[in-house]
């Protein structure tokens, strides 16, 4: 067998055991991250039912300073609504609260760009004494291309790191709506 032909069959053998090893990463995702806010369940619902206030706390709002927001539905919980589009790494989409109450603020995101993605995206508040425990939360499909994608890229700790930077940030509006 020549140089050539070893080199092809080589390749061919890595490109398959690369799309079979794809192919077999579960069919969804879940990331989530959580941190204990010192303040209650009225603050923290403030902050995340109303996407008027993400603009205080969202690691995502900085990251593009030409971004475009536009509101839609209800002012706050249920049937909000808001899009975004950037010119820069915020791409574009929207986002819709499907549920809002006291323990659960619950949300539609679709992304349009850079990719089209649909993911829910749940925060989940639980009483702690003065604080409130919160856990926020995105899971979705992950169909073929993201299974591919996330052999290269860990979505675990690109987002999660995020939403650790959220969770402080939504402490720290939140000591700013107690003073």
């Amino acid at each position: 067998m020549s140089i050539v032909a070893l080199i092809f069959w080589a390749l061919l053998a890595a490109l398959v055991l690369l799309l079979v090893s794809a192919a077999l990463r579960p069919d969804s995702f879940r990331v989530e991250r959580s941190a204990l806010i010192p303040a209650n369940q009225a603050k923290v619902v403030a902050l995340v039912g109303d996407f008027h206030e993400w603009v205080r706390w969202s690691p995502w709002e900085k990251i593009d300073p030409t971004m475009q927001r536009t509101y839609s539905g209800s002012a706050s919980g249920a049937g909000a609504g808001y899009a975004w589009s950037g010119s820069g790494k915020a791409g574009a989409g929207r986002m819709e609260i499907l549920d809002c109450s006291e323990s659960r603020v619950l949300i539609r995101i679709d992304f349009t760009k850079p990719f089209a993605a649909s993911n829910t995206v749940e925060f989940t508040l639980v009483p702690q004494g003065d604080s409130t425990h919160v856990t926020w939360a995105m899971f979705g499909p992950s169909p073929f291309i993201s299974k591919l994608m996330g052999l290269a890229f860990n979505l675990d700790r690109m987002i999660g790191k995020d939403f650790e930077t959220g969770l402080v940030n939504i402490q720290s509006a939140a000591k700013s709506n107690l003073t």
